[in-house]
């Protein structure tokens, strides 16, 4: 049997509205690269231009969100009958990839300055600048991440780190220029800026790693497991068991697949009214979950449970034979 729906992690719909979210992304990084600039022009920092290096790199990643969005969104097909959530992996992959680029154009920006500090001018416009410029991320990635863990949405969430990645950026910048101001020592701009570069660094490949492993077929994670094994915990007994327990996640969906052993001496009627309420319980302790089961008589030749294991629990093994 199969059944499925495609609601949020919270039990809400998700559907083009999303890409709402998308379009204020896109909104905050046009404003924070104007103003990233303005300050930049002002200062002459290095750290501010690397500062806006990025926000040009979240409105890409802005940009990418949205189409990928819109894709994740649309309705099974024929040529698509698991539906089209896999897109987001897609996004958030491109964006983790612009981070890496990002950091690597600051670093080879900050890296000259090195052997030829330059001292920095009008800190104190400059830095007023910038941080409008990040209250403005910050409001935004704030309102990304919880819209991103309200619909299990990857692309929001990795949307949201990178616009307090900014946020985080921009904070070290400031901090840079606060340090040359009271020192006056100009070397201090680059050495901040390479730094940020390889803390964006590990956020980008934090990102695409994720996105790789979403791509890969990923298990659902652990917490949502043991709800399914739960709900085999209260089947369990009188002659049902589980085995050939699989999973796996894509975006906000997720497939969960077993094989549930029943009596030969039952009826179909029994053993699909069986069926039927452990897919319901399972859909309704992980919302957004598409559920296949297969039924078999119990003296089909089931492999015996491992030591101390028994064969309701051996159900989380997903070992690989019984497929």
């Amino acid at each position: 049997m199969q059944t499925g729906d495609v609601t949020g992690r919270d039990g809400a719909v998700r559907g083009p509205r999303l890409t709402r979210f998308a379009w204020l992304s896109i909104a905050a990084a046009v404003t924070t690269i104007v103003l990233k600039l303005l300050a930049w022009g002002m200062t002459g920092s290095v750290g501010l231009l690397s500062d806006a290096m990025e926000s040009g790199v979240n409105l890409a990643g802005a940009a990418i969100a949205l189409a990928m969005l819109s894709i994740a969104a649309r309705p099974v097909d024929r040529e698509h009958e698991f539906g089209h959530g896999k897109a987001e992996y897609f996004s958030s992959g491109a964006e983790g990839a612009l981070i890496l680029a990002a950091a690597a154009a600051m670093i080879a920006a900050a890296v000259p300055r090195f052997s030829n500090p330059v001292p920095l001018e009008r800190l104190g416009a400059g830095a007023a600048v910038s941080a409008a410029a990040s209250a403005l991320n910050l409001a935004v990635a704030i309102v990304l991440r919880r819209a991103g863990r309200r619909y299990d949405s990857i692309t929001l969430e990795a949307d949201a780190g990178h616009l307090m990645t900014d946020v985080l950026t921009s904070a070290g910048v400031l901090a840079g220029m606060g340090a040359v101001a009271l020192t006056g020592w100009a070397w201090l701009d680059p050495v901040i800026a390479v730094l940020v570069a390889v803390h964006i660094l590990r956020t980008g490949s934090g990102i695409v790693h994720r996105s790789v492993d979403g791509l890969m077929d990923a298990a659902i994670p652990e917490s949502e497991r043991g709800l399914v094994l739960r709900v085999f915990d209260r089947h369990a007994g009188g002659g049902v068991r589980f085995h050939a327990l699989r999973t796996r996640r894509a975006g906000s969906m997720r497939f969960i697949s077993f094989h549930v052993l029943v009596p030969g001496d039952w009826s179909i009627e029994r053993g699909h009214l069986l069926l039927e309420s452990i897919e319901g319980e399972i859909r309704a302790e992980i919302p957004g979950s598409t559920v296949f089961t297969h039924i078999e008589p119990a003296c089909d030749g089931t492999p015996p449970a491992g030591p101390g294991l028994p064969m309701d629990a051996q159900a989380g093994a997903q070992a690989g034979d019984d497929a």
